[in-house]
């Protein structure tokens, strides 16, 4: 359902201190024994981070949202979404309608692992598992599963394809490229924010050759530089993240997908009702 008209929503504060809280938040690291728990908070006396440019949404359409899926990872292809879902017993990779946000078409994962992050490869969808080490390959027309690699030596976060190759994220600060038939590792990225180490990486997209990432807990996705690893951008969503008002602590912000014919970027959380178009805005130094 689209909106009526486009509009900025930024936060109700938009004081320094506020970035400086949020971007300190993503240098905090956490147990990474279940996605369910709150991880702990970063110290506010530190320097706040520079050199990166920070941007605010403008909310350019809503459209429904499975409030039951506890979404994993969401990419856009050829005209629909397509989403991975967790939870144990519950976790599905679906195809779904943008206007509707009707679930066309799903496949269950296996009922007793955790589905995760998902990135397509040619005609096929590629999905992590969080700790049972299985990567799944599907169909792409029909979601049929069509082989599990059964051996993956890392928890599985967030997927996304990038040039020739996969990115993972396992919830700390590295990202690693993958062959996207064996899985190997072809190498591995350290994130940093002002040289510090960034950790719960989540769900990932790959846009104009950066890898954008939610970060788990927080109301920030961020951009990295895959080459350097630096965070050079950092999207500021708690306006989103407050008006989809989740009662439920685990349904934080998670999932990007881009559309890059049309240049429409949508973003959502998990058991979020909503899924949101959305465009960036820089801000201004202050």
């Amino acid at each position: 359902m689209r909106g009526q008209g486009s509009f900025v929503i930024v936060p109700r504060f938009l004081r320094p201190g506020l970035v400086s809280f949020l971007l300190l938040a993503l240098l905090a690291p956490s147990p990474l024994s279940a996605q369910q728990a709150e991880p702990s908070a970063a110290p506010t006396h530190e320097r706040a981070p520079s050199n990166i440019a920070i941007y605010d949404v403008e909310v350019v359409a809503e459209y429904p949202h499975d409030p039951a899926a506890f979404t994993q990872g969401l990419l856009w292809h050829d005209g629909y979404l397509y989403e991975s879902t967790g939870q144990v017993g519950a976790s599905q990779v679906r195809r779904v309608d943008l206007e509707t946000g009707e679930v066309l078409r799903a496949s269950d994962i296996p009922a007793d692992q955790f589905g995760e992050g998902l990135a397509r490869v040619g005609e096929e969808l590629i999905s992590l598992t969080w700790q049972h080490g299985v990567i799944h390959r599907w169909a792409l027309d029909t979601l049929q599963l069509r082989e599990s690699h059964t051996d993956f030596p890392y928890e599985g976060w967030g997927l996304a394809t990038l040039h020739d190759n996969l990115v993972a994220s396992d919830g700390s600060q590295v990202l690693r490229i993958l062959d996207p038939e064996t899985y190997a590792v072809e190498r591995e990225i350290e994130v940093t924010l002002d040289g510090r180490p960034v950790f719960n990486l989540n769900e990932l997209e790959v846009i104009d050759g950066l890898v954008y990432a939610n970060v788990w807990f927080s109301d920030v996705i961020i951009g990295i530089d895959p080459d350097s690893g630096h965070v050079v951008q950092a999207i500021d969503l708690s306006p989103l993240v407050e008006r989809a008002a989740p009662s439920d602590r685990s349904a934080v912000l998670n999932g990007i997908a881009y559309d890059a014919q049309a240049d429409r970027l949508f973003v959502t959380g998990k058991l979020w009702p909503t899924l949101f178009e959305v465009r960036l805005v820089e801000r201004a130094a202050r």
